[in-house]
């Protein structure tokens, strides 16, 4: 579901991993649908790759967007745009025990900002666990 999807630091939104050029990536903005260059040297994270600081281990972007989704049933989240206490206690109900001290409010509006975005998009897509192809050949 986020493979291909990356966050550049200092551009709004995220990006669609379109090829591979020398220099960069050629990408897509998800935001106003223009392809161009990220090249090499600008700070990229797929969203496959992020996760969030817990009390216990980190739990990963992906896991947090099913919640919010189960919260939501289907629907969208919360606006980024709340007051910040607004914001931490929705996030508390999705990751109850994430860590206070290392999980901004800024951290929390990207979250929400780029789950109402792939969601906007159609591009949340949570596949049911499906047998192996281990599973199939036996049955």
């Amino acid at each position: 579901m986020l493979k291909g999807i990356l966050a550049i630091s200092g551009q709004p939104g995220l990006f669609k991993v379109l090829s591979e050029g020398k220099n960069g990536v050629i990408v897509e903005s998800l935001l106003t649908g223009k392809k161009q260059t990220a090249f090499a040297s600008a700070k990229m994270s797929t969203l496959e790759d992020i996760a969030i600081y817990t009390t216990s281990e980190d739990f990963p972007l992906k896991q947090v967007f099913k919640k919010i989704y189960d919260l939501e049933n289907g629907g969208a989240a919360l606006l980024s745009g709340a007051k910040p206490e607004e914001l931490k206690r929705y996030f508390e109900k999705i990751l109850p025990d994430f860590d206070k001290e290392r999980v901004y409010v800024s951290d929390i509006k990207k979250v929400l900002t780029w789950y109402n975005l792939l969601h906007g998009k159609g591009l949340l897509v949570f596949e049911e666990a499906t047998e192996t192809e281990e599973e199939k050949d036996k049955g």
